[in-house]
């Protein structure tokens, strides 16, 4: 990792880890040619965008008007906006409704006419583009294999389908994903706190489980200040970075709490439970039980496409699906190895953090590609890939990253060209 370390003279406890390497003129225009053509990608995949299920688009809509609740019965497509007391809600977190606020604004100056769907999911992609370079460029490996990493977690793992869907969930997944990827980026490759905060309260925003990786994120932060057995030292150091961190995650975190409270009469009500049917369906044991594992499970690692008689033969289920096989690239999380071993070791206990936390989850995702929850580990799916890659491409793995490519463009096309996957 290219990184170099400044001791202090006047302060020899004061540690600061400096990036040395500003990216050339051709890294940036290539970074830009990526960027773009990423955008693209993800704006023309899905001709017929689910733009129709806006649900934080109009509820954000409905927070222009002074108002929490809806009070006109939403269409009948919108089958996840429940009433309570007089009003409609729906099952988001306060963060992925304030993320569709700058679209609201284009709307009501006349830019737009609805949720621009397509739109937004071109500039997560592009933006996921851009914190992946940023990220691969801190390793020791080959410009060619940086671009082909980032490239295959945009095109060769389930994210592409699912965030081109274009619904109200999908998005909400992929700031999610465009989140973590920042905080990460901002805390261990580029350390500024507060944006390392801002980032993480998009995530956790759109995401409410990745709030459960708020101490990891931290710990990473500040590591590279932190000296054993000096309590002060470690308090005046780290004091600052931490609180900047917070600021912005504390607020939302807290603006959350007040809005469920507002809704539903307590801070801790996400209304998951008031969607029609939900609790004898869903959640018969709760919004999470650990007696929802083997189902999660089986769609995540085991459920494979479905089988036609005819052309195309095979086809994804629609409802859950083998993340090994629409991204068999992931077999390379196995190598044991790593240049750096705490980042190495913090991105596999964030990966079983959220997998265990989704797996208690009651809905193993409905409507979707492979399993889409499993996005919010593609950040730290690609940091172990990174650290334990080596320069060179092997055989191996140009097969796994070819296949990968094929099988997502082939889902893609699928799901949004075809009507072999229905629901």
């Amino acid at each position: 990792m290219h990184q170099e370390v400044k001791i202090h003279d006047d302060h020899p406890a004061e540690i600061t880890v400096v990036d040395y390497r500003a990216p050339s003129r051709n890294w940036k225009l290539l970074a830009l040619f990526l960027v773009l053509a990423t955008a693209g990608v993800y704006y023309f995949s899905n001709p017929k965008p689910y733009n129709y299920y806006d649900y934080t688009f109009r509820i954000a809509e409905n927070f222009l008007s002074g108002r929490i609740g809806i009070l006109e019965s939403p269409p009948s497509w919108l089958n996840e906006m429940f009433p309570y007391e007089g009003r409609f809600y729906a099952a988001f977190p306060l963060g992925s409704v304030l993320t569709m606020l700058p679209f609201v604004l284009l709307k009501i100056v006349g830019l737009i006419d609805g949720m621009p769907g397509a739109s937004i999911a071109a500039l997560i992609a592009g933006g996921i583009c851009l914190f992946l370079l940023l990220i691969a460029r801190h390793y020791d490996i080959p410009l060619q294999k940086q671009v082909l990493l980032a490239l295959v977690f945009l095109f060769g793992a389930w994210m592409w389908t699912n965030v081109a869907m274009e619904g109200a969930w999908h998005l909400a997944l992929g700031f999610g994903v465009l989140g973590e990827l920042g905080a990460i980026y901002f805390t261990v490759f580029r350390p500024k706190p507060f944006l390392a905060g801002c980032f993480f309260a998009l995530a956790f925003g759109n995401r409410t489980e990745i709030v459960l990786l708020a101490p990891l994120v931290l710990f990473l932060l500040v590591r590279s200040n932190f000296q054993p057995g000096q309590l002060q030292n470690n308090l005046r150091l780290n004091l600052k970075p931490i609180v900047l961190f917070c600021i912005v995650p504390f607020i939302l975190g807290a603006a959350t709490l007040a809005y469920n409270y507002l809704r539903f009469h307590s801070p801790f009500d996400f209304g998951y439970t008031y969607a029609p049917d939900v609790l004898n369906y869903w959640y018969r044991y709760g919004t999470h039980s650990i007696w929802y594992i083997p189902r999660n499970v089986q769609e995540m690692l085991l459920t494979q496409w479905k089988t036609l008689n005819d052309f195309p033969y095979l086809v994804p289920t629609g409802f859950g699906g083998a993340i090994w096989f629409s991204s068999p690239f992931l077999i390379y999380l196995f190598r044991w190895k790593a240049v750096d071993k705490v980042i190495w070791r913090s991105a596999w206990l964030a990966i079983a953090l959220l997998t265990f936390f989704l797996w208690c989850h009651g809905s193993p995702g409905g409507w979707q590609y492979s399993y889409r929850y499993g996005m919010e580990l593609l950040p730290w799916v690609f940091l172990i890939l990174l650290e334990n890659s080596p320069a060179k491409i092997t055989i191996g793995e140009w097969a796994t990253l070819v296949f990968s490519f094929l099988i997502n463009a082939w889902a893609t096309y699928l799901f949004f060209w075809t009507g072999y996957v229905k629901p």
